[in-house]
């Protein structure tokens, strides 16, 4: 006897890691076709639901599932959508419900960060109340790691490696140069409103170099900074400062805010690294060089850290098990039982505890001067970015990573007006 078909999105910005929880899904679920029959994927996240474009993932080896675990970024691409508010305007999530019902879907993982928990709380709710229960589980995912009630999030500790390693090599760089060319380096990571990967680039004073860190958690003051900066220049001939996108003005003003708005109504960040290496020119006249990770940050999979890919997979799977188990409008979490050795246990988190919640750095985290890490924090990230976990290389040089087929199963019902 064959189960209900399952449906699984990617959600967000993507990461190195997130297809690791997608190939944690999609294994499980093979394991128990009694209980699952089929994972549909949805073309360009939850999109694909709406739009009635479903990737038919059984048509893919399980060989080419397996290789998923180390291919970065959205196997089956991802979307920044957020469903209107139901009590507003409900025709989105009942949209999600006719085609789940057309297609047998009594399963939903939903793989994101915070508003994807949004949308998959009410579609565990609004379900029932539509007469067609879906068990709707949460697969955690954000490199910022600002989802409460677990201990870190898949794909934030690829992304602290990669701004740890970097830090460090591009501060090795300006030292190198700082005697008659540049003194300052600026690097410019992501993190909107929580300062955990700006906090990474923290690692890099284990090897005595002068980090100034801005964090979104600490109002940024000009005089000081200029002046722990230059200070820095007089001591050690060089400085590099790791500034996270979110950090802003005491009146709430971004230093990065370039006036746009995204679908969600957030501030399109990025600049923060060029208006500050400027600002120290011009007060201070040390010459510098800047960088903005972006994107490479949350794509550098050759960098990945051992324990995120882990974490992801396990996830991935924990959430299936959850769905068979029976339960419904949860999260599948890690649970840190020791920092050294590193070791976790994978809990769960009712949604309602979870949606429309941000975590953030706790000021124990940040050093009384504002500018750097404590012990605590070193504590807190040095486990997540243990151990490597490089993808295959092929004759060219090149990471042999994975494209799926994505072919789509066919429509039944008729076409949606995405709003």
């Amino acid at each position: 006897m064959k189960g209900r078909n399952a449906f699984y999105a990617q959600s967000g910005g993507v990461t190195a890691v997130i297809n690791a929880s997608a190939c944690g899904v999609i294994e499980t679920a093979r394991k128990h076709p009694d209980k699952i029959s089929k994972v549909y994927a949805g073309l360009n996240g939850i999109v694909g639901a709406l739009t009635e474009e479903l990737v038919d993932t059984s048509i893919e080896t399980d060989a080419d599932i397996a290789k998923l675990r180390y291919t970065p970024a959205g196997a089956f691409g991802s979307c920044r959508l957020k469903l209107a508010d139901p009590q507003v305007d409900s025709r989105g999530f009942e949209r999600l419900i006719d085609v789940f019902r057309a297609h047998d879907i009594g399963y939903f993982f939903y793989n994101g960060g915070g508003d994807s928990a949004d949308t998959c709380f009410k579609v565990s709710q609004l379900s029932t109340l539509m007469g067609y229960p879906v068990q709707a589980i949460h697969v955690p995912k954000t490199i910022d790691n600002d989802l409460p009630l677990t201990d870190n999030c898949p794909g934030f500790g690829s992304v602290a490696k990669y701004v740890a390693v970097s830090t460090l090599e591009a501060s090795f760089d300006v030292r190198a140069m700082s005697k008659t060319s540049t003194r300052i380096f600026v690097f410019e990571v992501m993190g909107r409103h929580a300062g955990w990967i700006a906090a990474a680039g923290g690692l890099a004073m284990d090897y005595g170099i002068p980090v100034v860190i801005l964090f979104p958690e600490i109002e940024f003051n000009e005089e000081k900074f200029l002046a722990r900066v230059d200070e820095n220049v007089r001591r050690f001939g060089y400085c590099t400062v790791v500034v996270s996108e979110g950090c802003k003005y005491p009146n709430g003003e971004f230093i990065a805010d370039q006036g746009a708005r995204d679908v969600f109504g957030h501030a399109h960040l990025g600049g923060a690294a060029p208006i500050l290496a400027n600002m120290i020119r011009n007060k201070l006249g040390h010459p510098f060089h800047w960088a903005v990770a972006n994107y490479l940050q949350r794509a550098a999979r050759h960098l990945a850290s051992a324990v995120d890919v882990q974490h992801a997979y396990e996830l991935g799977c924990a959430a299936v098990n959850l769905a068979l188990e029976g339960c419904n409008s949860v999260m599948p979490t890690i649970e840190r039982v020791s920092d050294a050795p590193y070791q976790y246990r994978i809990g769960m988190a009712d949604l309602k505890n979870v949606a429309n919640v941000e975590k953030h750095m706790p000021m124990s985290f940040i050093s009384d001067d504002g500018f750097g890490i404590t012990e605590a924090c070193r504590h807190y990230l040095l486990p997540l970015i243990q151990g490597e976990d490089y993808p295959p290389y092929g004759s060219n040089g090149l990471p042999q990573y994975i494209t799926l087929k994505n072919e789509l199963v066919p429509r039944k019902l008729p076409p949606f007006q995405i709003a």
